[in-house]
């Protein structure tokens, strides 16, 4: 476990695995600070990476459904009327992205890349279920990744 911080964003970051090519906490950091931008000025943040077991068990208990899984996003909501700055924990499974990149022809780095920024997207309060939903949060998601300079995470087959 290891935790950093900037003046905006308090992370740890959980290796719970050997598996596969790993982020470094500072690309990590990099990641997360800007898909949150300016949607919170002060935040904390666990990221914690997983192999397959951890995350379809994960999976399995919060979704209800078999095998593991790129991100899984957990926010934190205080009650009522208590106040945190904790966002939540992102779960990204490391032999997942690996096959995932590969299969789609991307690096490593961006589909890492990738699973921040939409885990954290997640943890903001966007979501995917409906057509409308999903439109705005992959072009977000376009559009953050730009801002690292990787390329379009929907257009597969083109090497980041």
């Amino acid at each position: 476990m290891h935790s950093t911080s900037s003046s905006r964003l308090a992370l740890e970051v959980q290796y719970a695995t050997p598996e596969g090519e790993l982020p470094s906490e500072a690309d990590l950091q990099k990641w997360a600070i800007v898909a949150i931008g300016d949607k919170r000025v002060q935040t904390e943040l666990v990221i914690r990476l997983v192999g397959e077991t951890e995350s379809a068990a994960l999976n399995q208990q919060y979704r209800g459904k078999a095998g593991a899984t790129n991100v899984l996003s957990f926010p934190f909501r205080p009650p009522p009327p208590a106040e945190s700055s904790l966002l939540g924990d992102l779960v990204i499974c490391a032999p997942v992205v690996s096959a995932q990149a590969a299969a789609q022809g991307k690096t490593a780095q961006a589909h890492w890349a990738h699973m921040v920024v939409h885990g954290i997207l997640h943890l903001l309060g966007y979501d995917h279920k409906q057509s409308a939903e999903a439109a705005e949060m992959e072009n977000m998601e376009i559009e953050i990744l730009a801002q690292l300079g990787f390329s379009d995470p929907y257009q597969h087959n083109e090497t980041s």
